[in-house]
């Protein structure tokens, strides 16, 4: 049998993207509810001073029971478009990184998006802690490729929904909140190569504890996720700074050329651990949002650059590393030029 010959000799047309692009805006949503280490440790047999000394953090923000991650994500959304100067019309794709919207389908992005009026591209990614970071990297590329020319990229956690508030080794870490960015086009370089990968070998290191099927077929009631905290500290410490430096060299950029570190706001130490190894300046800003709004998972960078910027810690239009990681185990990092 003969193989039919193509119909015709055209080609396909190339969209055409944006030579650069850039963050052009951010945002950031805390819920109102301050929890105190001190209303956590009685359930844990602990202490603050513990706390503290183990992780930095002194207190978190918790949602309100109503309060959903669809919620989170429109209030620091309509805030990046506010600073980017758009309205959400201009706004070609919604990317939502997130582990804790309670629907295996459909995903928040497109709830999202028809909250904000917005008719366009939206899905979710799940790459947990280092979510923000991988949904730069797709927003860059698309805007960069041509298939969309403003991408709203959001981080969003409800992670007091997943917290074993009885687990002494991570009742204290977690928190909610949403972060927002909107990346656009550009005409110089303004979002660097993203560094990234994943080691899934670990997966059980941090994880839900248990899967859908076995709550479902055992009856084990509403799952948490859990963290071998060791494990999860030696790797942070010792594998992300080479990726951070990594992220430096592929921007063409030194450690004393940033003006901000961002990192995801996981351990205090961890941060401590990767300025050392990394020989940042002492004058270079260091996102800190750790202590006042613990670990946030895909929301813990854009609310940490949210804060650095309004609170005048970082400079406008300044270079900063940022790089998120966490579950699967996963990571990424670039080098991106602050709105």
């Amino acid at each position: 049998m003969s193989t039919p010959a193509p119909k015709g000799t055209g080609t396909i047309t190339a969209p055409e993207g944006a030579a650069f692009s850039r963050i052009m805006g951010v945002g950031g949503y805390r819920p109102e509810r301050v929890v105190m280490n001190a209303e956590l440790v009685e359930a844990i047999d602990s202490s603050d001073e513990w706390i503290q000394e183990r992780s930095g953090i002194k207190s978190r923000r918790f949602a309100a029971k109503d309060e959903s991650v669809v919620d989170m994500s429109v209030a620091a959304s309509l805030e990046a478009l506010r600073d980017a100067g758009l309205e959400p019309s201009a706004i070609d794709a919604v990317i939502v990184a997130t582990v804790t919207h309670p629907y295996q389908t459909p995903a928040a992005a497109p709830i999202v998006a028809d909250r904000l009026g917005i008719q366009a591209a939206a899905f979710d990614i799940s790459a947990a802690c280092a979510g923000y970071c991988h949904g730069i990297s797709l927003a860059s590329d698309m805007v960069r490729g041509g298939s969309a020319r403003h991408v709203l990229v959001i981080g969003v956690e409800k992670l007091s929904d997943f917290t074993d508030l009885t687990d002494r080794g991570s009742a204290f870490i977690f928190g909610d909140g949403a972060g927002a960015a909107v990346v656009g086009p550009s005409d110089t370089p303004a979002i660097g190569p993203t560094v990234w990968g994943s080691e899934g070998a670990q997966w059980k290191t941090i994880s839900q504890r248990d899967s859908w099927v076995d709550v479902r077929e055992k009856d084990l009631g509403w799952p948490a996720i859990g963290m071998a905290g060791q494990s999860v500290f030696r790797w942070a410490v010792w594998g992300m700074a080479p990726v951070a430096q990594k992220a430096l060299d592929a921007a063409g950029v030194r450690a004393e050329d940033l003006d901000a570190f961002i990192p995801h706001q996981a351990n205090m130490r961890i941060i401590d651990a990767m300025i050392k190894q990394l020989k940042l300046p002492t004058d270079i800003a260091v996102a800190r949002d750790i202590a006042e709004t613990a670990n946030t998972s895909a929301a813990s960078i854009p609310l940490a650059t949210e804060r650095m910027l309004r609170e005048g810690e970082a400079p406008h239009g300044g270079l900063a590393l940022q790089i998120g990681f966490g579950a699967g185990l996963v990571y990424a990092a670039q080098v991106i030029v602050l709105p």
